[in-house]
């Protein structure tokens, strides 16, 4: 047996709980649907297929003509990577494992008649249905921010993709001696140490091109939310008089034409680029088909055995929509593991196999400094049955000492690993 074919076999044991469940038959004729193409949904449809032997049909709806990885793609603003470095198609996912990509959005979920109904008009059916949409941006919260986003004058970036493209261009066009404004949400957010590394790496950036430009971060929360001595080391070190940190300033306007953004207490704030990063919640679609049932219903509360919906029977939620588990970040390679379990879990419900017990999860985040040195944080997140949830595992995981170049190889290894997993 090949190396690959033996750590898929191993994984599926390990993730469906197999124990002399082989001689009942996985079906033929279901079909899961995925709505998303990310690290949740994108790794979800390539394991049904795995953990089902290619026996179940795989449905994926994603309006993107290629994965675009949020991960990594602050390297881009820094300026050390190109869009083409985090951008991969889904050919894979089509040619080896036979799952059908539907370039579409899904505008509509009916959880009692089991369809998806496309913005294209089509309606698909389901036997069981991920839902991995990521996030939705509540511009709507910061006044004045819905048209300067809609005009391209603030940006979050947040999504990789073209705002990626058009925030660089907007710190080249920057005047040297400029000043850049990064606003946080209050947590929980996407990828909670994004916000600091973007700091850093536009910070290298002028570095390089503007030394007399600054960079400024206005975090809503009380301190910085992960990493924190790290980032502030590189902050107080390589880029110290570059960069300032203002933590509880809340963002509660932006005006574009002046340059100004606005707080609960604080005085106002000019920038030469203003980037907003909104309040977050669940995306779009799971609001809409009620699953979005947890913490004022911003988030989707999940079963996290399985992940499945607490709100519909055979729907699975992931990623950075759900309602997440005690030191649970929302990050692409915790989607990647609960898709995982997921793939299992489903896999396991249509084969009238017992679903695992206690399934794993694990969680890699890297963060660059600079264009090569990098620091991260690791964690290993254990289901708890009796307190329903997953708890973090004594010991497992840690932090970087400092950054560094190999920290920063092990980074870029990592992506590509994580990509292959997900996508290939």
């Amino acid at each position: 047996m090949q190396r690959r074919s033996l750590l898929q076999s191993s994984a599926a044991a390990g993730l469906l709980g197999l124990a002399g469940c082989a001689s009942r038959a996985v079906p033929s004729r279901a079909q899961v649907v995925v709505i998303g193409g990310g690290y949740g949904g994108a790794t979800a449809a390539r394991y049904v297929r795995l953990f089902s032997n290619h026996k179940i049909d795989v449905v994926l709806i994603e309006p993107d003509a290629a994965f675009v990885s949020c991960p990594m793609s602050n390297l881009v603003l820094g300026g050390s990577w190109q869009m083409a470095d985090i951008t991969t198609p889904y050919d894979a996912l089509r040619r080896r494992h036979g799952i059908t990509v539907v370039r579409d959005r899904a505008s509509a979920i009916d959880t009692a008649r089991k369809t998806v109904t496309l913005a294209g008009g089509a309606a698909i059916a389901y036997d069981k249905l991920v839902v991995s949409p990521g996030v939705e941006f509540i511009y709507g919260a910061i006044e004045g921010l819905p048209a300067a986003h809609a005009a391209g004058q603030i940006l979050h970036a947040w999504k990789a993709g073209p705002e990626t493209a058009a925030l660089r261009r907007q710190l080249q066009a920057m005047p040297e001696g400029g000043v850049y404004a990064i606003t946080i949400p209050e947590a929980p957010y996407r990828c909670p140490p994004g916000p600091y590394e973007r700091a850093c790496q536009v910070a290298w950036y002028f570095k390089q091109a503007k030394p007399r430009s600054k960079v400024l971060i206005l975090d809503a929360n009380p301190d910085v939310t992960s990493k924190a001595a790290l980032f502030k080391a590189a902050w107080a070190g390589p880029y110290r008089g570059m960069v300032e940190y203002r933590p509880q300033y809340n963002t509660t306007a932006v005006d574009a034409r002046a340059g100004l953004i606005k707080f609960e207490v604080q005085d106002d704030v000019r920038a030469d680029v203003i980037n907003v990063l909104p309040p977050m919640r669940a995306g779009a679609i799971a609001v809409q088909a009620g699953l979005s049932n947890q913490a004022n219903r911003h988030w989707c509360g999940v079963n996290y055995q399985t992940f499945e919906s607490t709100a519909a029977k055979d729907v699975f939620v992931l990623g950075d929509s759900i309602q997440i588990a005690p030191l649970m970040p929302k990050s692409g390679h915790m989607a990647n593991s609960q898709a995982k379990v997921a793939a299992a879990a489903i896999v396991a419900q249509l084969a009238g196999w017992p679903v695992n017990p206690a399934p794993l999860l694990t969680n890699t985040c890297y963060s660059f400094v600079d264009d090569r040195r990098a620091v991260h944080v690791a964690s290993v997140h254990a289901y708890n049955a009796a307190e329903q949830t997953y708890l973090s595992v004594p010991g497992s995981g840690g932090l970087s000492e400092r950054p560094s170049e190999r920290e920063g190889a092990y980074a870029f290894s990592w992506a590509r690993n994580i990509w292959a997993d997900t996508l290939a």
